[in-house]
């Protein structure tokens, strides 16, 4: 399988190194001194016993041709500006998985009732990436992986692993089989959801809280559940915003209460918005938050807590030009 890893950075180049191991043709689409240094002294990953491979690595799409698979790991705000560059990489029949956090832009596509096809302007805008990829050739991914560029040409897991995907109309597809095998030869630990989008809300209910709040406060996950104002007022932004998926036909398959009694996995991690902001990087404001407000306005839920953060979290942004543009 022809697999093009596009935007090869931690979870990227987590994914290439291990298909590029297993023997699957993969080209990494990276920048920058990382690209570099891919292309003089390959990719290593640091998990365990640490491994090199050299897959083809470019930064430009073009080179690579026709894929079989596109795995999108640009950040959800990246995605529109992606898309043309992703373009040339598509086929007849090519599929794209987006690895993103938050909701992602093709949630109406392949769902039944009154807002199947609806097209999401706050994810993206013009219908860029509708136009341009199209809904029918994405699989969500619900990503679970603490990993981080820690030297050009070096992924290093720091947490648990776990990728969750799914087709958005919940079918066992020959696309989704033949990914599944593709993962699974790679030692790469993958499930299967016929209702991927309760994974996605699911592990949305973390972000659109401390993603959020911890980017405000500059605090590490421990820090926020020890504090009670600050986690009741979480407690009050998940209950908001379960109640806007529930609204949506989504079920999540844990429980608020639940989340509160195991409390943080690591208390002293930072989370993906943190990490951002204190490396002057731009922030997921739309797709953790933004985009549950104009959920909530959608569905007749109201969300006055995350509508709060929200309005908090994109002033922070703009005023330290993090915003996306």
């Amino acid at each position: 399988m022809k697999i093009c890893i596009y935007g090869a950075g931690s979870v990227g180049g987590f994914l290439g190194a291990k298909l590029a191991r297993a023997g699957e043709d993969v080209t990494l689409i990276a920048r920058g001194a990382h690209l570099e240094a891919i292309r003089s002294n390959g990719l290593t990953l640091q998990q365990g016993e640490p491994f090199t491979v050299h897959p083809k690595a470019t930064d430009k799409a073009e080179e690579a041709g026709v894929q079989d698979l596109v795995i999108c790991t640009v950040k959800a705000h990246g995605v529109s500006a992606a898309a043309a560059g992703i373009a040339p990489l598509l086929g007849p029949d090519t599929t794209v998985v987006f690895a993103l956090n938050g909701i992602p832009w093709w949630y109406f596509h392949g769902l039944p009732g009154a807002h199947e096809g609806r097209q999401l302007e706050r994810l993206d805008p013009a219908g860029t990436i509708w136009k341009t990829i199209g809904p029918q050739r994405a699989i969500g991914c619900v990503v679970h992986i603490g990993a981080e560029v820690t030297a050009p040409g070096t992924v290093t897991v720091t947490g648990g692993e776990k990728f969750e995907i799914g087709e958005p109309d919940g079918s066992d597809s020959p696309r989704l089989a033949a990914i599944v095998d593709a993962f699974r030869r790679s030692d790469i630990k993958v499930e299967t959801s016929n209702r991927i989008r309760d994974l996605i809300w699911s592990k949305l209910l973390g972000n659109v809280t401390s993603n959020t709040i911890s980017a405000l406060t500059r605090a590490k996950m421990g820090e926020l559940y020890d504090d009670p104002i600050l986690k009741g007022f979480m407690r009050q932004m998940m209950e908001e915003a379960e109640a806007v998926a529930l609204k949506l036909g989504a079920e999540i398959p844990l429980s608020i209460e639940a989340r509160f009694a195991k409390g943080p996995r690591l208390r002293d991690f930072r989370t993906s918005t943190l990490q951002d902001l204190l490396a002057s990087r731009p922030l997921e404001v739309e797709p953790i938050i933004g985009i549950v407000t104009e959920l909530g306005d959608m569905v007749g839920v109201e969300t006055p807590s995350i509508d709060l953060v929200y309005a908090l979290l994109k002033r922070l942004a703009i005023s330290e030009g993090l915003y996306p543009a």
